[in-house]
């Protein structure tokens, strides 16, 4: 095995017996994700199509969208499933197997999410932190609990390299804010690439959950301050 590389597979299987895999590989050294066979361009792909409204890339330099270019494998597996078929969702890493009984947009969401966090997109490329610790099937709170952390963690690596750094959430809001932004204009895309309607409904899951986050970040985080009580923490006084 590649020791360069960190691969997850995922394993969908219906209540047919039908099995799909699909595997995902990361370069470790910086978490891209690292196609499995060469992947052929598609129009809807190209970057000025339906072209994210905040995207700083050059159509010269960058003539693929970087996301979309590396969904154009999940497209090929799974553009005919549709969002409310139910499936058993096995996800294999080297560490362990995660499972769970899910829908098809939901199993989808995970998949797309790993892709996108992994992606050279100047606006996704903040979650590779999340992606080299994936979780399949995370919920709000789990999420929620992971990005935060994530970026504090992110703020002390900055304050330890000499940088400008802060323990507020703001820039936390705006990176999730254009998320929100290029899960509408992938949705957009991906319209014209599918028959059935499983990959834009987990990216419409995809929007939920950066919403989520946002709302989350502006509620202060009040909900998992009680967790805290040990290191001094007061706990909120609506808990």
């Amino acid at each position: 095995m590649d020791e360069q590389k960190l691969r997850f597979l995922y394993r969908l299987l219906f209540p047919d017996d039908k099995l799909i895999e699909f595997p995902i590989t990361l370069d470790k050294s910086d978490c891209t994700f690292c196609p499995e066979t060469e992947i052929i361009p598609q129009s809807w792909a190209e970057l000025n199509f339906q072209q994210c409204s905040n995207c700083p890339l050059n159509q010269t330099v960058s003539p693929y969208c970087p996301v979309a270019i590396n969904l154009i494998p999940v497209m090929n597996l799974c553009s005919s499933v549709a969002s409310y078929q139910s499936v058993k969702l096995e996800v294999v890493t080297a560490e362990r197997i995660i499972s769970g009984n899910t829908t098809m947009q939901r199993a989808l969401s995970s998949i797309l999410g790993l892709v996108m966090a992994t992606s050279p997109c100047p606006h996704t490329e903040y979650l590779k932190p999340m992606a080299r610790f994936h979780l399949p099937l995370a919920s709000d709170d789990e999420t929620i609990f992971r990005t935060t952390s994530m970026y504090l963690l992110a703020q002390y690596f900055r304050r330890k390299d000499g940088l400008d750094f802060s323990l507020e959430l703001d820039q936390l809001a705006d990176i999730y804010q254009n998320l929100q932004i290029i899960n509408k204009a992938l949705a957009k895309r991906l319209r014209y690439a599918v028959t059935e309607d499983a990959t834009v409904n987990a990216v419409i899951l995809l929007d939920l959950l950066s919403h989520t986050v946002t709302w989350s970040i502006e509620d202060g985080l009040e909900e998992i301050r009680y967790l805290f009580k040990s290191y001094g923490v007061k706990p909120s006084a609506n808990h």
